[in-house]
């Protein structure tokens, strides 16, 4: 064996050894927070997930995002192409009585605000009652545009990239439209800034 391939085999069982060293010391959300960690469960989620009903656009990485059109909070179909207006945007689907979504939304609305009119479009999607939704932001609320759409095998989630509706979930969508990113489970503060470099 060569000394190169035998540097590199070392290399890689390093790697996996501090993976593995990491998941035993700290559990999986280290490892869950990085790009690697959200593209493998990603697949994991998206295997074991039913397929869509017939004729139902499911986004992919790399591809552009199906177009989506729902009903904001005063009721007006929106699409999310326009809410986009050529920026990059941040896509979260979220839902009232969904823990980790509570906990996560003061730091989206952060976010939303130092990007002020020029930077990465924020936009919300609940997956939830509109009654629901009005109570919720009263308690919390943000200054970016929330749609609302009903839980179900071809909502918003699905359509966007999330197969097994796991909450919250969160995709980069590229200014011209693609899916850049996706992001299953809630954002910790200041971690938004970092994965929302497309």
């Amino acid at each position: 064996m060569r000394q190169s391939t035998r540097v590199v085999l070392v290399a890689i069982g390093a790697g996996a050894l501090g993976i593995v060293a990491s998941l035993m010391t700290s559990g999986p959300g280290p490892f869950l927070r990085t790009e690697l960690g959200q593209r493998l469960l990603g697949e994991a989620i998206s295997a074991s997930a039913p397929e869509p009903p017939a004729g139902v656009p499911v986004a992919s990485r790399g591809e552009t995002i199906p177009a989506i059109e729902l009903p904001d909070l005063g009721g007006r179909p929106t699409t999310l192409s326009s809410l986009q207006a050529g920026r990059p945007m941040l896509v979260n689907v979220w839902a009232s009585w969904c823990g980790p979504c509570i906990e996560e939304m003061p730091e989206l609305q952060r976010f939303a605000t130092a990007q002020g009119p020029t930077g990465v479009q924020v936009v919300g999607i609940a997956l939830d009652d509109e009654a629901n939704v009005r109570d919720f932001l009263e308690k919390i609320p943000v200054s970016y545009p929330i749609l609302i759409d009903a839980a179900g095998p071809a909502d918003a989630g699905v359509r966007l990239g999330n197969p097994r509706g796991v909450l919250p979930y969160s995709i980069l969508v590229s200014a011209d439209g693609r899916l850049l990113k996706q992001r299953i489970g809630p954002f910790v503060h200041g971690e938004i800034d970092a994965w929302a470099q497309p």
